[in-house]
């Protein structure tokens, strides 16, 4: 991608002045990723809402880190299963009764590498039904407080979305016929990818020049996605990975998240994450995005198949 418009170093925290007034909503943070972004963004004085499926997790994450950064800190929980479309219309009407400002909505939570075909509480299939659908709808559904918030909508891809199919499976949103633990990730995520590109370009058509989109993947960091959801093999491979450099701390790939959430005048249309050698580790900045991801046909008609599914028509 050229040079690294932050510098050798890439984008560090130390580029985020004090946050105190601005409130970022968070999903899956008790633990890897998420956990660091939340405690960073606390750490520079932000309010954090956090959006977890565990409750016990939950209270032990807000101890954790009220230990490490004092009593003072503007944390809460919203309970919330991106699996159960009526769980997350519960969460976010939540959200909307306790939080008046959205500075920032970070889609950082996902399950990854399933190994049998399982489904979701409204019967999509459970990569695509948490990673993109619910997603999804929680990105609608906080959208008007976003808008008047004059935030931002922070999608943490990765970079599977390149492993599989180049395209969206339409014929068969559930995998029926070909299922396959990895094949199935790595559409989710190019969906999800995918729908920030659209959000964009509806954004524009629309002239919502004050929100802003983006995409961002965390490289491959030490985090307890594979560990909880992979099968044997996967997670075997991944421990002794875990070991090599070829794998940077949960801290480190949580900045691509918190830089796309608190930069200012950042580029909507890149797509950001480490920049070293298979985007990895390294550097954070701009890495190439494959055509495929932003192919506007099928943008569209994920959209739309999306709206359709989870029964609800986003306006912008």
């Amino acid at each position: 991608m050229g040079t690294n418009k932050f510098g050798k170093k890439g984008w560090t925290p130390e580029r985020i002045g004090n946050l105190k007034g601005k409130t970022y909503v968070i999903t899956g943070t008790t633990s890897g990723t998420g956990y660091e972004a939340a405690r960073i963004l606390l750490s520079k004085g932000a309010k954090v809402v956090m959006l977890n499926r565990n409750p016990k997790k939950s209270e032990a994450t807000i101890l954790a880190l009220r230990q490490s950064l004092g009593e003072d800190i503007n944390v809460t929980n919203v309970r919330m299963d991106l699996g159960d479309l009526s769980s997350v219309k519960q969460a976010a009407s939540e959200v909307l009764k306790t939080t008046y400002q959205i500075d920032a909505l970070i889609c950082n939570a996902a399950i990854a590498q399933v190994p049998k075909q399982t489904f979701t509480t409204d019967g999509f299939e459970s990569q695509l039904g948490v990673n993109h659908y619910g997603n999804f709808l929680l990105q609608a559904l906080l959208y008007p407080r976003i808008e008047a918030s004059k935030g931002r909508i922070v999608t943490v891809g990765s970079m599977g979305y390149n492993l599989g199919l180049k395209t969206i499976q339409f014929d068969d949103m559930n995998w029926d016929k070909n299922y396959s633990p990895n094949g199935v990730y790595s559409q989710s995520k190019l969906a999800q990818i995918m729908s920030i590109y659209e959000l964009q370009d509806r954004l524009k058509a629309a002239g919502k020049t004050d929100v802003k989109a983006y995409a961002c993947h965390p490289g491959a960091s030490r985090t307890s996605l594979i560990k909880t959801s992979g099968s044997l093999l996967t997670r075997f491979v991944w421990q002794i990975m875990k070991l090599t450099p070829m794998v940077q701390s949960a801290e480190k790939g949580a900045y691509p998240q918190i830089m796309c959430a608190t930069e200012p005048d950042l580029d909507q249309e890149g797509f950001y994450g480490p920049t070293g050698r298979g985007y990895f580790t390294g550097p954070v900045g701009e890495c190439k995005l494959e055509p495929h991801a932003k192919d506007k046909a099928v943008a569209k008609r994920l959209w739309e198949v999306t709206e359709e599914a989870i029964g609800i028509k986003w306006e912008i």
